[in-house]
């Protein structure tokens, strides 16, 4: 009896071979292929071939892939099939869509706002970071990519910053699991260097899409973590069939683009530094050119995908080579990947797991600011001298100190010799990260599944920067200084999810239930740094040579939170669908404030008009959403009840101290709050030659946690409050689709818009002068009742009625008595073009990238004019001795003025700064790349393509003298700032695919 249903099994099942192929002949691989009214299901391979054993009585495939119209194929008679996939100005009806922990539904029963990006579209260009290729394809995206170079951090925020003292930036999650993006420190006005962020680590050819849930209401499974929004990515996996092989190799070369205008003519008097002489000459002009050399980044991957109906393999190694605009920065990333799947008990039990390793190490970052910066010294030489003297001769020998210490003509504290910056200040970071997943999903009755998943990411990281003695002793002890840095993070994550999905009749059911829990463990190690402390010895660095009353610091933190989650979304007649959600969570850092439990909740309302109602025929799809959400938002650790730290200034015989807490504990602590809202409205016309996407959007953020003075005797210096409301309202807009389609020719088209409109309508109620942020040297970032985030306060010039500078005594202008708003620094209008041209095998193309609104600002030109070695001194002295001005000095007229006297007023690091806030609007070619699709029969490689790629080429407009999108800094104060940074660069080059 046991043989009789294994024979009869074999009877009632069939074999289907295929190939999935877009327009052009090219393999898709991933592509979803289900055998229709079954659970028979696949994806294709790398080779876009797939194997799938369906029942006999199956007579429909169904083959699908993000981007493409679906098809429909009658299989009756056929055990071989060839589809070609043409793609779509958007998604269709039965689009799927990956959603919150990991749950795939169909894009037209979601009640919130969802984009999903292929993988193929986000290597396409060769970025070497994921975020820098998705800005500009998706709507309400805003980015903002250091430009420390390859492995450099990057801002991802979503619909407006929300929370004044915590984190607005949104959470990425690979496969379901949340993945931590710690970001390292950013350099400001007085120096530092970027010390990137999680994201670098990953493997951008492992990904097979992404999907931007922009607001909270689709991402509140994820509890407080998703209230800024949520980038899901989701990872390739092991196909069945043959062994498929993938290689993937990317050259770019890269220079730099946004050079500051110098002059070269004018140099400096006897006794001075600055070039502010009246007299010409004949200067060397070339060596600030001459000092970027052009980057190269070679970005190679490889993976091999295998298995049969029962297990399926999936690995993959990439390496990431690159050597930045400035000599001895060089980074090098190696990623390794294997995950695995396996179906037991008549496919009942899946068995998956995945691991991801990732070795990153980068040498001499460059950082930005004032101080251990080669940029301030290349920038600032004095014009007269001969750069190419102190570049060969950089460093001369102290036989009284027997080392060598650097040759420069200044002792000014903020210039260095830069090639002693180069060679004797090396900087090392690496990183180590392990990221391991293991999943359990048992369908153990129709319709129900239950999942059970563990995640550990772990990381290990160095940050090693030396600087020798013999340089600047402004910023570095008279024997060295050493900043070093070494921790590891680890972060727990595991849930359990039962799901249902049924059909009755005219009603659906898709319905979660689950649980989860996340411990993270941040920062356990150690920090130190000597400052202008002197080491024992001079240049040996090494934890024997410390100075006795070093104090070494470590930030730990641990968190917990657990949760409970419930999603149902209720379908009838596939036209109305109604989605509930509700998360309750635990959380550590509220611990003892009776608050530590809290609930927040979802709803949303979708109905596919289209299927309600006669639509003209030009209509092909009308879908109105709306949602709303509120989430809680604990708060960072050590907040409720802080405790003293170890690390107290030393003695000769080594005893440290205990540095006391100086903050009121906060007892009655409540979780921060977000309501958010959208309406939503998805169409598609002309046979679904065009379609588009509105989403209108408004959130409100209270509860903020803000912190005030102690009073006098309390014996704290400062306490926590809530309070604060803040307002983010806006637009999403994604319109596409095909101008021109034929057999030969098509051209496919998208435009993405947003705007977002942020308000601080209350800070502290009974305090209206409350703000929160501090003057950075001219540079002013302030958050205060009736503004918004990012607006920028400076000096200007003081002014009569008249509109007349007003000079001082000595004839020099003078300042307003308190700083000034000037605007904000988030643009208004952030908007992307995409556009695709294909021609039979070739096609090209091209995104157009722009911001619109917002101010940048740039200390680099304030600290050139008051040098005399910018492009404009120059001009004003081959004008004349005097520059023109409408100015008075008493009650009498002034028309002209010294250029010294202007510009060393309102220049240098903490002048006058009114010159030197820009308009932030930009237009710029982000990215291009023209393919090839090389025909190929009878080979053991099944397709190959080669294209010639570029980012960056050039601006359409720009008024900032720098790239405001690539600033120095990724945090929250110094958003489109530039001191002394490193300049944005171009890139170009070519991309090779093969797939046997």
């Amino acid at each position: 009896m046991v043989n009789i249903p294994k024979s009869i099994s074999v009877k009632l099942a069939k074999t289907i071979n295929g190939l999935v192929t877009d327009e052009t002949g090219l393999p898709l691989p991933g592509a979803t292929v289900v055998a229709k009214g079954t659970s028979a299901k696949t994806l294709t391979g790398n080779d876009g071939k797939f194997v799938l054993n369906i029942p006999d009585e199956a007579t429909i495939l169904v083959i699908s892939y993000v981007g493409m119209d679906s098809q429909e194929i009658n299989i009756s008679n056929l055990t071989n099939v060839i589809v070609k996939l043409k793609p779509s100005g958007n998604a269709n009806l039965t689009e799927v869509v990956v959603t919150a922990l990991g749950v795939k539904r169909e894009k037209r029963a979601l009640t919130f706002a969802a984009q999903q990006l292929s993988g193929p579209e986000l290597t396409k260009a060769g970025s070497p970071n994921f975020m820098e290729a998705l800005s500009g394809k998706a709507a309400g995206v805003d980015v903002g990519i250091s430009n420390s170079g390859v492995g450099g951090s990057t801002k991802t925020v979503l619909r407006g910053s929300k929370s004044i003292a915590g984190n607005s930036e949104a959470l990425f999650v690979i496969d379901g699991v949340p993945v931590v993006n710690n970001k390292g420190g950013q350099p400001g006005s007085y120096g530092g260097t970027d010390a990137g962020d999680g994201l670098s680590a990953l493997n951008q050819d492992d990904f097979e899409s992404v999907t931007i849930l922009r607001g909270a209401n689709g991402a509140i499974l994820y509890g407080s973590q998703g209230a800024n929004g949520v980038i899901l990515i989701n990872t390739k996996k092991g196909q069945n069939g043959k062994i498929s092989i993938a290689l993937n190799s990317i050259t770019n070369f890269s220079s730099a683009a946004t050079l500051p205008e110098f002059q070269f003519s004018y140099g400096a008097e006897a006794g001075n530094d600055r070039s502010w002489s009246k007299t010409k000459g004949n200067y060397q002009s070339n060596y600030i050119d001459d000092f970027f050399q052009t980057g190269v980044n070679t970005i190679n991957s490889v993976s091999v995908s295998g298995g049969n109906e029962r297990t399926t393999t999936y690995f993959s190694y990439g390496n990431n080579y690159a050597t930045g605009i400035v000599p001895t920065s060089t980074y090098n990333k190696h990623n390794v990947t294997l995950s695995q799947e396996t179906k037991l008990f008549d496919d009942k039990l899946t068995l998956s797991g995945n691991v991801r390793f990732s070795y990153e190490k980068s040498k001499n970052r460059p950082g930005a600011g004032y101080y251990n910066n080669p940029i301030t010294g290349l920038y600032l030489f004095a014009r007269e001298r001969n750069f190419d003297d102190y570049k060969n001769n950089y460093q001369i020998f102290d036989a009284t100190r027997n080392l060598f210490k650097q040759n420069w003509y200044s002792s000014e504290e903020k210039q260095n010799n830069p090639y002693w910056e180069l060679y004797n200040d090396p900087k090392l970071s690496t990183s180590n990260r392990v990221i391991a997943t293991a999943k359990a999903s048992y369908a153990f009755l129709p319709h129900f599944k239950f999942d059970v998943r563990g995640n550990i990411d772990y990381n290990d990281r160095l940050l090693d920067y030396r600087y020798a003695a013999g340089g600047n002793s402004v910023s570095v002890s008279s024997n060295g200084t050493w900043n070093y840095t070494k921790y590891n993070d680890k972060a727990l994550y595991g849930d359990a999810i039962l799901s249902y999905d049924n059909t009755f009749g005219k009603l659906s059911l898709n319905s979660v239930l689950g649980a989860s829990i996340q411990d993270y463990t941040f920062n356990d190690g150690m920090t130190f740094g000597n400052g202008t402390v002197p080491l024992q010895y001079p240049n040996f660095f090494s934890f024997a040579n410390l100075p006795y009353n070093l104090v070494i610091n470590q930030t730990y933190s641990r968190v917990q939170k657990q949760g409970l989650f419930a999603n149902a979304s209720l379908g009838f007649k596939d036209m109305i669908y109604v989605d509930l959600a509700g998360r309750n969570d635990y959380a550590s850092t509220l611990a003892t404030t009776g608050n530590d439990s809290y609930f927040y909740y979802s709803a949303g309302l979708s109905a596919i008009i289209s299927q309600m109602v006669t639509m003209p025929k030009e209509i092909n799809f009308l879908k109105l959403r709306a949602s709303t959400s509120q989430v809680g938002n604990e708060v960072p650790y050590n907040i409720v009840n802080p405790g003293n730290t170890i690390g107290g200034a030393g003695g000769p015989d080594g005893i440290g101290g205990i540095n006391r807490n100086t903050q009121t504990p906060f007892a009655t602590l409540v979780p921060e709050k977000i309501i958010s809202n959208e309406i939503g409205l998805e169409g598609r016309f002309l046979n679904d030659r065009l379609s588009f996407d509105f989403t209108y959007y408004k959130n409100t953020s209270t509860n903020q946690f803000l912190s005030l003075t102690a009073p006098s005797g309390s014996g704290y210096t400062f306490y926590y409050v809530n309070a604060g409301k803040v307002a983010n309202q806006g637009f999403e807009l994604t319109f596409g689709g095909d101008p021109v389609k034929n057999d030969d020719f098509k051209w496919n088209s998208t435009l993405n818009l947003s705007r977002n409109r942020n308000k601080i309508v209350e800070l502290i109620a009974e305090n209206p002068e409350y703000q929160v942020g501090s003057n950075d040297e001219g540079f002013n970032s302030i958050i205060k009742s009736g503004g918004s985030f990012n607006d920028l306060y400076i000096f200007k010039l003081a002014r009569n009625a008249a509109g007349q500078i007003i000079l001082d005594a000595d004839g020099k202008p003078t300042r307003t008595a308190t700083q000034e708003y000037v605007g904000n620094l988030n643009p208004d209008l952030i908007t992307g073009w995409n556009n695709t041209f294909t021609y039979k095998n070739l096609s090209l193309s091209a995104l157009v990238s722009a911001k619109f609104g917002g101010v940048a600002f740039s200390k680099t030109e304030a600290f050139l004019d008051a040098y005399g070695v910018s492009k404009r001194t120059g001009d004003i002295r081959d004008a004349g001795t005097t520059m023109p001005i409408n100015a008075i000095k008493g009650n009498t007229p002034v028309t002209s003025i010294d250029p010294v006297d202007y510009y060393n007023v309102i220049g240098d690091r903490n002048g006058i700064m009114e010159p030197y806030v820009f308009s932030r609007t930009n237009v710029r070619l982000a990215q291009i790349s023209l393919a090839y699709n090389i025909p190929i029969k009878g080979s053991a490689i099944k397709s190959a393509s080669v294209s010639l790629i570029g980012r960056n080429l050039f601006f359409f407009y720009k008024k900032a003298p720098f790239d405001p999108e690539q600033a120095m800094s990724t945090n929250n104060s110094n958003q489109a700032n530039d001191v002394f940074a490193v300049p944005a660069t171009r890139s170009y080059g070519f991309n090779l695919k093969l797939n046997f």
